[in-house]
């Protein structure tokens, strides 16, 4: 008899409250496929945009682009991974927030033991997506100087951790007080309270009116223009999220008026879309956290059934850290 696993659905965009749980069955992986039994979940944005139609989907489609578990079956051709490893993930398609799922094994990347399966799930889009912004994307140094918005979330707590040991000064801004602290605590040398400080000219102050090398903005619409202005004269602004809405568009001639910034916009998926490069990638942030370089916070468990209330917190900014459903 074929399996079912409990799989979240989306059958319209909207709010939390599209999100239903259904019984679904899974089948045999087949060529270049794994069977994974999900232990935890993890969430993110990108999780949001797709439930809130900004990036949009095919529907009815699952949700959810990270999970960590143990493999079930192995399809042809695939021998990186074996019945009963411990393996963890960040890739498409959607369909993380399940039980159990059939899905291609390309992203599916072998965790160590010493790593728990709820941290796997905490940290591989985030830590992935951190990986490229400090070593793929343009050259960075000990010294260089960065301005990473949301500090206090799951990325920005990743972030703040990977500079320090990268010897990068790190300037935060988060929304609180207590965020900001907890930025500072994780490795940020500065943190500006965005609520409360006009933070472009605060990021001036930091740096004797010379500006960060590099921005790196996941918020988008609400943060563009300041970011820009917050950058020394050829310095590179990173815009890598939405969480405000899209950038509105941009008349690309600021950016000489500015002191011939330069603009990119890159995506996790176009880094680990190659097998070998994923793997890299992956290891290179297992080595980080078995080093304690990077620990990684996991603020808010919800169950599979509660994923309206995970999805409610996650885009009222309520959350700290990482948040991941439990099976």
């Amino acid at each position: 008899m074929m399996q079912t696993a409990r799989t979240v659905i989306f059958e319209q965009v909207g709010g939390p409250d599209v999100l239903e749980i259904q019984e679904r069955p899974v089948g045999e992986p087949g060529p270049g496929e794994v069977r994974i039994a999900h232990r935890a979940c993890g969430l993110n944005f990108i999780d949001v945009y797709q439930r809130s139609g900004l990036y949009p989907m095919d529907l009815p489609h699952a949700l959810g682009m990270e999970a960590a578990g143990v493999i079930e079956a192995v399809g042809d051709g695939v021998t990186h991974l074996r019945e009963g490893d411990r393996a963890v993930y960040a890739a498409t398609p959607p369909g993380a927030y399940c039980d159990m799922r059939v899905m291609p094994a390309a992203q599916v990347c072998p965790l160590p033991d010493d790593i728990s399966f709820e941290e796997g799930a905490a940290m591989m889009l985030q830590g992935m997506t951190v990986e490229y912004l400090f070593h793929r994307t343009t050259p960075l140094q000990p010294g260089d100087s960065v301005l990473f918005h949301a500090a206090a979330g799951g990325v920005g707590l990743i972030a703040c951790q990977w500079a320090r040991s990268e010897g990068i000064t790190l300037i935060g801004t988060a929304g609180t007080d207590e965020k900001c602290a907890l930025a500072v605590k994780n490795g940020a040398t500065h943190c500006v309270n965005y609520r409360t400080e006009d933070w472009p000219k605060r990021v001036r102050e930091v740096t004797q009116g010379r500006g960060v090398d590099v921005v790196m903005d996941s918020v988008g619409k609400d943060t563009f223009d300041g970011s820009l202005a917050s950058l020394k004269p050829l310095g590179m602004m990173i815009s890598f999220g939405n969480a405000s809405g899209p950038v509105p568009p941009f008349n690309l001639g600021v950016l000489g008026q500015m002191g011939s910034l330069k603009l990119t916009r890159p995506s996790l998926f176009t880094h680990i879309a190659d097998h070998e490069t994923c793997q890299s990638m992956a290891r290179h942030l297992f080595d980080k956290v078995q080093a304690k370089d990077v620990e990684i916070h996991i603020g808010q468990r919800f169950a599979l059934e509660h994923v309206v209330e995970a999805h409610r917190a996650l885009e009222a900014r309520e959350t700290t850290g990482s948040t991941i459903l439990t099976i």
